[in-house]
């Protein structure tokens, strides 16, 4: 007999992580430079509605946006300009 439950609870108390769903899209941004822009991002990118993750890559001057449903690509350019940053358009 198996100690998890079907929602994946544990009696240890432990949980069994999922995968995050949705769509993602790769953006070029240009002006990221440290640890600073990628939290500023973050934060910025995370805060619109139907956002579910955001990874920064500042080396290759991309961010990675997982969204709900297909994202709005308008909306996410006017946050990265508001952060002081440039969406210069999806990453090919």
């Amino acid at each position: 007999m198996s100690c998890c439950t079907p929602d994946g609870s544990c009696s240890t108390g432990t949980t069994t992580s999922t995968a995050t769903a949705g769509t993602t899209t790769v953006y070029d941004v240009s002006g990221m430079t440290c640890g600073h822009c990628k939290a500023t991002l973050t934060k910025e990118i995370g805060a619109l509605d139907g956002v579910l993750a955001v990874d920064v890559d500042l080396e290759a001057g991309q961010v990675s946006v997982t969204t709900k449903d297909e994202p709005d690509d308008a909306l996410l350019a006017k946050a990265v300009d508001d952060a002081g940053y440039e969406l210069t358009g999806r990453a090919a």
